[in-house]
């Protein structure tokens, strides 16, 4: 070996397998701790962060350092979303086989552009994606993408949908751009999550170019309001709303829009997923008539960050709508996966998706949507014995909460947050200020459910006694 090299490189070069091993136990140590310790950190350990910035070395760090540096003061400013008292966002937590296969996914260090790059990762990739569309009774003709999030699923829907319309209206997009194109229609509901506005920015079809439709008591679109449709009309429509969980009416909308010829795409950022659940399957009944559907598995599968997924009724839509040639790529006749979405190179998101679907099964994706559902009734229940009032039908898995006055409500949001039992967000809904409860992960137990429950009665007693 080279003498110049450093013990950095030296370390390196050999995979350095102590290293390795202990930055695997400072993570379980970190694990074994989460349902113990405070949900947000404490403002002395963000203050702390300051201790990781500066100008940057001039000279390298042995990597035990500086991952010693990251468990040292990077694990007590993180937020606790992998425990069982993290009921913000609809974020959902990491199953063990995901987390487990994360490391290794990062061991291997694949590149899934192409199927040459990683023979081993794109067919995981591929099993996890059908999977997926047999667990929501898609047509099992869908071309798929794994993408970062359901932002990014919106955005490439949204350019199939885009790619199809003008395609039939003798219109080359990809090529031509939208200067001169035919123009497209978008329709949305009033409730129209965020995640879809700024995919159509991206798309370029407008945030503000949008027909909004009246939506009922809980946010779902009133189908007699909605206004003519025709074949350059693409309506986005909700599985499960980030404020009250609930569903458009899928089946009337999808009936209209096949009547006129247009697309329907589908947000169902973790909504969607309640296919999987006998119980609650009839949420979605007519969600599968659509043409493209978004959703996140590192939401209710809890396969952790990042991993979101596209799927188009007809492949050939996202294909064309996506596709990349060169002459050095390497291509073969199955389904490469730079062909079907956004990203060229990318991290082996499907070896996670993989290993969390095979370990739950399907029964146990079931008993997760399921338990969770429970949990957030448990909520609702507890929280409305105690005198406050429950804004939404609780559905699936969420949960709005007034205290009374929004300045109370504001005060016991922000109560909560800093008290670190749990953490709970705030929303505004339909003119109500509301304390938002998502429940998602896998970790989350009945006792987490109680002991966040009396925390949340605690410090709401104590914003009313002011």
């Amino acid at each position: 070996m080279n003498a110049a090299l450093s013990s950095v490189e030296v370390s390196s070069a050999a995979g350095d397998p102590g290293m390795l091993a202990g930055a695997a136990r400072l993570a379980a140590a970190y694990l074994q701790q989460i349902g113990s310790r405070r949900v947000f950190p404490s403002a002395d350990d963000i203050r702390a962060l300051d201790q990781l910035g500066g100008a940057l070395p001039e000279e390298p760090a042995p990597p035990g350092v500086v991952v010693g540096l990251l468990d040292r003061i990077g694990s007590a400013a993180t937020v606790g979303l992998g425990g069982g008292r993290y009921f913000g966002f609809v974020n959902g937590g990491v199953l063990p086989s995901a987390l487990a296969a994360d490391w290794i996914a990062s061991a291997w260090g694949q590149n899934v552009a192409l199927r040459v790059m990683s023979p081993a990762a794109t067919a995981l990739e591929d099993t996890a994606l059908r999977w997926v569309v047999e667990i929501l009774g898609l047509p099992e003709s869908c071309g798929g993408a794994l993408v970062t999030g359901a932002t990014m699923g919106n955005f490439t829907g949204l350019a199939a949908a885009r790619h199809a319309l003008l395609e039939r209206a003798g219109w080359d997009v990809e090529n031509d751009g939208l200067f001169g194109a035919p123009p497209l229609k978008v329709i949305v509901g009033d409730e129209v999550h965020v995640s879809v506005t700024k995919a159509l920015g991206m798309v370029g079809l407008g945030r503000q170019r949008v027909r909004r439709v009246p939506v009922d008591g809980q946010g779902r679109i009133l189908v007699d309001m909605l206004p003519p449709l025709d074949d350059r009309t693409i309506v986005c429509i909700q599985a499960g709303n980030v404020n009250t969980g609930a569903f458009d009416p899928a089946r009337e909308i999808c009936l209209r829009a096949r009547e006129a010829n247009a697309w329907v795409h589908v947000d169902g950022a973790f909504g969607i997923w309640a296919a999987a659940s006998p119980s609650h399957r009839y949420l979605t009944d007519g969600f599968a008539n659509a043409d493209s559907w978004s959703t996140d598995a590192h939401k209710w599968p809890n396969a952790g960050y990042d991993c979101g997924i596209a799927l188009v009724r007809d492949p050939r839509a996202l294909r064309s709508a996506m596709s990349v040639t060169s002459s050095y790529f390497n291509t073969s006749e199955s389904r490469e996966p730079a062909q079907y979405g956004p990203d060229m190179s990318r991290r082996a998101r499907g070896v996670v998706l993989w290993s969390a679907l095979r370990s739950l099964g399907r029964s146990g994706l079931t008993a997760l949507i399921d338990r969770t559902c429970r949990h957030a009734q448990a909520f609702a229940a507890g929280l409305r014995n105690h005198g406050y009032e429950i804004l939404n039908d609780v559905v699936i898995n969420q949960v709005l909460v007034s205290f009374g006055s929004p300045a109370v409500t504001r005060r016991v949001v922000d109560g909560v947050q800093q008290d670190g039992v749990c953490w709970c967000g705030i929303t505004e809904w339909q003119g109500h200020t509301a304390m938002r409860i998502s429940v998602s992960s896998w970790a989350t137990t009945r006792e987490d459910v109680e002991t966040s429950i009396a925390a949340i009665h605690r410090i709401a007693r104590e914003c009313q006694d002011r």
